[in-house]
């Protein structure tokens, strides 16, 4: 008697997509290298020399050029902020998607300056995920839509997509996720800050443990993971990165939140992210740690306490400054 068939659930559409190879140019990211040898020697343009030929590989073109950048926020809100587990709220989440769209945030000007469009996508902010500790932050067929949700920041074909995310509590999520993906303790993936007092990391790490405890024996999947302990932007994150590289677009990621979605794809597949270049590293322990876990190096160490969007926007900045060289006209005798 033959075994009966599972259904396939809306999670296994997302699955096939990460799985199913896409093509990048090698002879593109080749040129670079040997465009940049002859500029000079091996290595002397260090990681920005690297960059240019990640690019190249993942633009399909040579030279390398960044003429339509997007930065793409994603916003979020999570009930177990009620938990008193972050020093923001969700109303605070709500004024400061307010400020970007208004373009009064900082990271408005930052983006400017590097002539980055914002795109700003708002998740049910009035209507936060219930708290993981209780039951999961979505069900299979919400996870799968705002997965599909994030493929709108590639549908203005930028040539490269920076990700962010905003929502009070998002970094608690991102530990319980974490802690799915890598195993370890809460502890250790609650790692704060110096900035953060000790009785607000101790709320976050009860509430993480009490959140594996009530999705014990849904964890051992990524997206399963994500459905019972994450976010819809970070959802949403997945989605982009998911996009962006059928569509041979190079993503930089953020902080700890956007390293966690890059993560959750890593762990279904992990070529799926060799389009992913990370910008920084914050000074939280944990965003450090789930770097390593996906072999990633950030680009600089800017020492930034937020991964809300300051150093992928800044990063673009020094991508654009990687590509110059290739574009530079000789001194005129």
């Amino acid at each position: 008697m033959s075994e009966p068939t599972r259904s396939k659930s809306p999670l296994d559409d997302v699955r096939d997509l990460i799985l199913k190879p896409v093509e990048t140019d090698p002879d593109a990211g080749r040129k670079a290298h040997q465009a940049l040898l002859g500029m000079g020697r091996e290595g002397d343009f260090g990681r920005l020399g690297e960059a240019a030929e990640w690019l190249a590989t993942w633009q399909r073109r040579f030279p390398p050029r960044i003429e339509k950048p997007t930065l793409a926020i994603f916003a979020g809100s999570h009930g177990l902020v009620e938990s008193g587990v972050s020093l923001s709220s969700n109303d605070d989440t709500r004024a400061h998607i307010d400020a970007l769209k208004s373009g009064r945030a900082p990271l408005s000007a930052i983006a400017a300056q590097v002539g980055a469009n914002v795109r700003v996508f708002e998740l049910a902010l009035d209507k936060p995920t219930p708290s993981i500790a209780e039951t999961a932050a979505m069900t299979e067929r919400e996870c799968a839509a705002t997965i599909a949700f994030g493929f709108e920041a590639v549908e203005d074909n930028p040539d490269l997509l920076a990700i962010a995310v905003s929502g009070a509590g998002v970094g608690t999520v991102a530990a319980a996720v974490a802690c799915a993906l890598y195993g370890g303790s809460p502890e250790y993936w609650v790692r704060p800050s110096a900035q953060t007092p000790p009785g607000l990391s101790q709320k976050r790490v009860n509430l993480v443990s009490a959140a594996l405890k009530v999705h014990r024996g849904h964890l051992s999947d990524p997206l399963e993971s994500l459905r019972c302990l994450g976010g819809r932007e970070i959802a949403a994150c997945v989605g982009a990165i998911i996009a962006a590289r059928h569509q041979g677009i190079p993503v930089l990621l953020d902080g700890f939140a956007t390293t966690i979605a890059a993560g959750i794809v890593h762990a279904v597949s992990p070529q799926a992210v060799s389009h992913c270049l990370a910008s920084h590293i914050t000074q939280r322990p944990a965003h450090e740690a789930a770097l390593e876990r996906i072999g990633l190096k950030p680009l600089v160490q800017l020492e930034f306490q937020t991964g809300s969007g300051l150093g992928s926007a800044t990063a673009v900045g020094l991508l654009k400054t990687a590509c110059a060289p290739f574009i530079a006209k000789p001194a005129e005798g």
